[in-house]
């Protein structure tokens, strides 16, 4: 997996509360068993219209917008278990997505796939959003070292809580393979003194 230790850009703001794993990737789309290809069809059914043209009025088809920041209402990744959805958000550039709650299994997907989900107060994203809508450019700083996401241009700024585990194999990299691979020593060293 790429690192992820500070990340630093503009967000795209999808202000809609209970967004569902259907809607981020529609079910008819789950047909390939790689990683690549969902991000075209992340939040299909929202970004095009029935004859495939994109929806000028949709967010990601807005070319105010762009960043590695996915920033959404309440609820998200609610619906059903599919790992796809971390998939296809990753597959669109995005390394984090902020809410002010996340599904239990989509946070657990995001965290194994190397997607930053960062749980933030309510009004904490209220001031995303304000930031965002007063400049569309404006950026924030995710420090996942210290756990802090900063909006840039106010400096106010939240901590958020991440499993030390999931920190750990997000800065350094790995999947849950790799970090049982990297500990491969210890392991030897602890076989030798049985």
């Amino acid at each position: 997996m790429k690192k992820f230790v500070r990340l630093t850009s503009a967000v795209v703001p999808l202000n809609i509360e209970n967004i569902d794993t259907d809607q981020i990737i529609p079910a008819r789309f789950l047909k390939a068993t790689t990683r690549e290809g969902f991000g075209e069809n992340l939040f299909r059914d929202w970004r095009y219209n029935g004859d495939n043209t994109l929806k000028a009025d949709f967010v990601l088809n807005n070319p105010a917008y762009s960043g590695k920041i996915l920033v959404a209402g309440k609820n998200f990744g609610c619906g059903s278990s599919r790992e796809h959805a971390a998939w296809a958000i990753q597959d669109a550039g995005f390394d984090a997505v902020i809410s002010s709650f996340f599904a239990d299994i989509f946070k657990g997907n995001a965290l194994n796939n190397g997607l930053l989900p960062i749980q933030v107060s309510d009004e904490f994203l209220s001031a995303i959003f304000i930031a965002v809508g007063e400049n569309h450019h404006a950026q924030l700083d995710v420090d996942l070292e210290n756990q802090t996401v900063t909006i840039v241009d106010t400096g106010a700024q939240i901590y958020f809580e991440i499993n030390a585990y999931k920190k750990s194999c997000l800065i350094n990299g790995y999947d849950d393979i790799d970090f049982i691979l990297n500990q491969k020593d210890l392991i030897e060293e602890f076989e030798k003194a049985q």
